[in-house]
């Protein structure tokens, strides 16, 4: 297998002109490779710079989990201090963990910050939704969202090698009218849902507005867990 390593997005660009199979820490493919064969060609982002980016408002999809720190909101930085074991988050990296895997434990927080992902296509980059490159995985290089005022992150335990643990994931946001709009992603199981809703300081009228939305059909314990991170937040936000 020959492995390229792109400086440029040009370069990159010609990797994927060529058919190279993208590859991060690959502590998801190495397994399969090794029982089903090498690709002839891979390529790893982890020398391109716009994929190597951590901030307040970005992450390159190139960054390994354990560099994730405070420079981004809190609601991400936790997801990712709770994926795999050390060893795995020295690997791992954002793209890997998005587009890669079934349990996409950096989903939820991705999609209460209301990231945009800028993706490389044959044609250059792009930037499109959240839903879309789940559903297309193109090559990932990054991350943009608007910083959040708050935000907060849970995973619940769970039994190895058992079912995914429950995530829960939620942020406040000023809303495009000043107002505020709070967001609210869960993994239950394999599957993650989202919704949000402009709310002021009342929590139980907040939680009614959620129960319209995606969020409804959870179960009463995913609820139990949400309705106490969405009080947390907004009592937080009242007393700031």
């Amino acid at each position: 297998m020959l492995l390229r390593l792109p400086i440029s997005m040009a370069e990159a660009q010609e990797c994927l002109a060529e058919a190279a199979v993208p590859i991060g820490g690959a502590t998801l493919v190495w397994a399969v490779w090794q029982r089903d064969g090498f690709p002839e060609l891979a390529m790893s982002l982890r020398d391109l710079p716009d994929a190597n980016v951590i901030g307040r408002e970005t992450l390159g999809a190139a960054v390994v989990l354990n560099r994730i720190d405070d420079r981004v909101p809190d609601v991400l930085r936790l997801a990712a201090a709770t994926v795999g074991t050390g060893a795995v988050r020295r690997t791992a990296t954002v793209g890997g963990n998005l587009v890669g895997s079934t349990l996409r434990c950096l989903l939820p927080a991705a999609l209460v910050l209301d990231a945009r992902a800028m993706v490389l296509e044959s044609d250059g980059v792009h930037e499109t939704d959240l839903a879309e490159m789940m559903a297309k995985r193109p090559l990932l290089v990054g991350l943009r969202w608007r910083d959040p005022i708050a935000s907060a992150y849970r995973k619940l335990p769970a039994e190895a090698g058992g079912p995914p643990p429950l995530v829960v994931a939620s942020a406040l946001h000023v809303d495009d009218g000043a107002g505020i709009r709070l967001r609210v992603a869960v993994r239950d199981g394999y599957d993650v849902v989202s919704g949000d809703t402009a709310c002021g300081t009342d929590t139980e009228q907040a939680l009614h507005a959620l129960h319209t939305t995606a969020l409804g059909d959870l179960p009463g314990e995913a609820w139990d867990v949400v309705r106490r991170q969405v009080t947390g937040l907004l009592d937080d936000r009242g007393s700031a």
